[in-house]
């Protein structure tokens, strides 16, 4: 099985926000991330979504759920609560 977690989140200012994401690389291998995407919506640059694969939806929820990724959103700037999903291949 392979997941997908995907979040929408407003943040302050991107500029901001981007090198705490990057710093937080190793976290994402922790939890046995295998690739990330981010993107900007066209018309808000504060306006990001992020994609990370995993194995499992188990490892992508760890990820989620882990209070050092909470920590580094709150570092970051990220505006109001982020909408998180997981997705799974059909």
């Amino acid at each position: 099985m392979s997941a997908t977690l995907v979040v929408r989140h407003q943040v302050n200012d991107y500029a901001t926000w981007r090198p705490v994401y990057d710093s937080l690389e190793g976290l994402r291998g922790q939890h046995g991330c295998t690739g990330a995407r981010v993107w900007q919506h066209a018309d808000n640059s504060n306006d990001v979504l992020v994609t990370h694969d995993f194995p499992t939806a188990e490892q992508a929820a760890g990820f989620a759920g882990d209070p050092e990724l909470k920590a580094g959103m709150a570092k970051a700037g990220v505006a109001g609560p982020p909408q998180i999903d997981i997705f799974t291949v059909a």
